[in-house]
């Protein structure tokens, strides 16, 4: 590769949308390769092939048949597909029924698979096996969150002494420090990984294996997806265990605020509105959310009042703990609610309550509605965000994009993209919070509240958030920055 040649890139993820996604990571690995491309970086995109894959619009065709995949003391033989992305970015995705061919990604309702060390080794194992197979030699393999783990310690390992992958860089991006990729130590076989590796600076974490640790150890660099965030991993508080691991890596760790997707979020052009908007037509927002006060039932005198809106899954880390208490205060104030989401158990059973005490005021649908999730987000005034931690957050980008003011807790990629809004100087795009406490969420939502009463100040905080720039051309100048240096450093070594 001569040294003007543009780089060549490889994303490996479990998700990438719209092939396969249970969350944001599927949304940052189906949208940023796009976003690269446009830079000018030939970028391909390995996933496993889901059943959800094989049921969808997807074009695929058989580009690699009998790959021979070395697991656990076996050879297991698989496929690979190939498609691609509206963008023209090339998808590769790896075929094996046993593994991949299930109604889910990662788990039942009973719980994880129970074999999902043996699924990720496989897809990590054979994507490295398919690219030296085939002669794609990539410069920089972009690896993401635990699934990805073993491919770093890989190349750092078996691989360390094959020439074809010599000059091959490696960068892994943690979306969620929540999830860890941990197993059991008499696995460590079906990683392919040397005995030595098992120990405190390699993938040993406190007597099992991690996978999530495998890739911060082994990969040249680490990002998470928000600088703020990148800054909390490190600490006891947000580390989750992790924290010693990244501070011993802090020199290769970066934080890189995720994109919003505004060719599927914007709406000036929203297929799921009644009436698409932009700035120089706010009053048509007014009709989208007298739209979403009939579909939800909310009463129709709430059209001159605030309306809150939430869509989250519906767990610890999102703030379902500060938001069940407040929902009897805001009703009482006179102002509406519009929740759509799901999770845990309790959670939805105390939304479902909260409703029945409010009718007309709260309107609660437990379950996924994408076409609902964009008519909220058009017909709301505030969307909370009350995340106990959030390693980024794309909804208060899709929210300011809309009009509808956020109130965020102060924490990961919400304190980065959120800046408190100021009575006095008037400046500011929405309205954040600190102590993960019910009397801090509350203040902040009355704050929104009485600001809503001045027009005048209202509508200029809507165009404020309509003007800010959370696009991905953004994030991906910095990965390419990132990526060059790591090139760069590589080819030196």
């Amino acid at each position: 590769m001569a040294v003007n040649d543009p780089l060549n890139i490889l994303f490996l993820s479990s998700e990438v949308a719209p092939y396969a996604k249970t969350g944001g990571l599927a949304d940052v690995a189906g949208s940023l390769p796009g976003a690269l491309k446009r830079l000018g970086i030939h970028v391909s995109v390995g996933l496993p092939l889901y059943r959800s894959v094989k049921e969808g619009p997807f074009q695929r065709q058989l580009v690699f048949k009998g790959l021979q995949v070395p697991l656990g003391g076996q050879t297991l033989a698989g496929n690979v597909q190939a498609a691609e992305t509206e963008e023209g970015v090339p998808v590769y995705l790896f075929e094996r029924e046993d593994f991949f061919d299930r109604p889910n990604l990662y788990r039942t309702a009973e719980g994880d698979y129970y074999d999902n060390l043996e699924r990720f080794a496989f897809f990590s194992r054979a994507a490295l096996l398919f690219a030296r197979a085939t002669g794609m030699r990539f410069d920089l393999i972009h690896c993401h969150d635990w699934q990805t783990g073993l491919i770093p310690a890989h190349l750092s390992t078996l691989f360390r002494n094959d020439p074809f992958f010599s000059s091959t860089a490696t960068l892994f991006t943690i979306h969620n420090i929540g999830y860890q990729g941990l197993f059991p130590r008499e696995k460590l076989p079906v990683c392919g990984l040397p005995p030595e590796t098992y120990h405190p600076e390699g993938v040993e974490y406190w007597g099992a294996i991690s996978l999530l640790k495998a890739g911060i150890v082994y990969a040249d660099a680490v990002t998470t997806v928000s600088p703020t965030y990148s800054r909390e991993i490190q600490t006891s508080e947000y580390g989750l265990g992790m924290e010693g691991i990244l501070k011993n890596k802090s020199a290769a760790l970066h934080g890189i605020l995720n994109g919003a997707d505004y060719s599927v979020w914007d709406p000036a052009t929203d297929p799921h509105l009644l009436c698409n908007y932009d700035p120089d037509h706010l009053s048509e927002k007014a009709v989208n959310k007298a739209a979403l006060l009939r579909e939800t039932g909310l009463e129709p005198a709430l059209l001159e009042r605030p309306v809150l809106g939430l869509t989250s899954r519906l767990s610890h880390q999102k703030g379902c703990d500060l938001l069940l208490p407040v929902l009897d205060e805001v009703a009482r104030m006179g102002v509406g609610m519009v929740i759509l989401g799901e999770g845990e158990e309790g959670y939805e059973r105390g939304l479902r309550e909260a409703a029945e005490r409010n009718p007309g005021k709260l309107s609660v649908t437990i379950g996924f509605d994408e076409a609902l999730a964009h008519r909220l987000m058009a017909g709301v005034d505030v969307f909370l965000v009350p995340s106990l931690y959030e390693p980024c957050g794309l909804t208060q980008m899709y929210a300011l994009k809309y009009g509808t003011v956020p109130v965020v807790r102060a924490t990961g990629g919400l304190e980065d993209s959120i800046e408190d809004f100021n009575s006095e100087t008037k400046t500011g795009n929405g309205f954040k919070f600190g102590p993960y406490e019910v009397k801090a969420f509350l203040a902040a939502i009355r704050r929104a509240t009485d600001v809503y009463t001045d027009p005048t100040t209202w509508e200029n905080l809507m165009r404020k958030g309509m003007s800010a720039d959370f696009s991905w051309k953004r994030s991906a100048e910095k990965y390419l920055d990132l990526y060059q240096s790591l090139v760069a450093a590589r080819r030196r070594f």
